[in-house]
C-alpha cells in the first residue's frame, strides 16, 4: 500500500465569525492527544499573547508551531517595513508565550501574498518560508456543518493523495466537533498524521 501522509494545520487566530464558542481549541488539543496525532498551528501573534496558556499547550502537546502573522493584516497592503515589523512582532509573542521558535513556518493571512515575490524574499531573509494548503473544507463558513468538513478534510486528502496540507481554523465549532470523526477514518484509512516538518524533512 502506497504512504498517505496527512498534515492537519490549525489557523490559531481571534475569530471573525460567530460560531466560536468558548473552549473550542481545548477540544481541538483533547481530540487530538486522544488519538495520539500531531498537528501544526499556525499562531497569530496577538493571539498567543491573549491565550497564552493555551499557545503554551499548543506547544506543550508536541505540535509543531508556525507564524501566522500578529495582525491578521492581508500583507500585500503593507508596506516592506510593514511586514518586517509585524512578522517580527509575532514572532516574539509566539517565542515569549510558547518558548517556541516558529521558523521557518509561516502562514499567510488569507493566503494574500504567496505570489509577491517581494514578500516572500522578505520571509525568507527573516527565515520563514510559506506554507499553503491542498485542500481547503471552509470551516470558517458558518453555513458549513461539522459533516461537510468532515467529508471535505477526509474526501480531499484521500484525492490528493501522500502529502496532503489541510488548512483548518481553531476557533470554529464545526471543526472540533468534526476533527474525533475526521481523525478516525483518516487513520482507519492508514493515513499518517504528519507536523509539517515531518512531511517535508525539516
Amino acid at each position: 500500500m502506497a504512504e498517505l501522509r496527512v498534515a492537519l494545520t490549525f489557523d490559531a487566530e481571534h475569530p471573525s465569525r460567530r460560531h466560536c464558542p468558548p473552549g473550542n481549541e481545548e477540544r481541538l488539543l483533547h481530540s487530538l492527544a486522544e488519538a495520539g496525532a500531531r498537528a501544526t498551528f499556525f499562531l497569530q501573534g496577538r493571539w498567543a499573547t491573549a491565550h497564552p496558556d493555551l499557545a503554551r499547550a499548543i506547544a506543550g502537546g508536541g505540535h509543531l508551531v508556525g507564524n501566522h502573522s500578529h495582525y491578521h493584516a492581508s500583507f500585500p497592503l503593507l508596506t516592506p517595513d510593514g511586514v518586517r515589523a509585524d512578522l517580527l512582532q509575532a514572532h516574539e509573542a509566539i517565542a515569549l508565550t510558547t518558548g517556541a521558535d516558529a521558523r521557518p513556518w509561516f502562514r499567510f493571512p488569507f493566503g494574500d501574498g504567496e505570489g509577491d515575490a517581494s514578500i516572500v524574499s522578505t520571509l525568507s531573509s527573516l527565515g520563514y518560508r510559506t506554507i499553503g494548503w491542498h485542500v481547503d473544507p471552509n470551516d470558517w463558513d458558518a453555513a458549513r456543518s461539522p459533516d461537510d468538513v468532515e467529508e471535505a478534510v477526509v474526501g480531499g486528502a484521500m484525492a490528493h493523495g501522500d502529502g496532503a496540507i489541510v488548512l483548518l481554523h481553531a476557533w470554529p465549532a464545526t471543526t472540533a466537533r468534526a476533527l474525533p470523526r475526521i481523525l478516525r477514518r483518516l487513520q482507519a484509512a492508514q493515513a499518517r498524521l504528519v507536523t509539517l516538518d515531518e512531511l517535508l524533512g525539516l
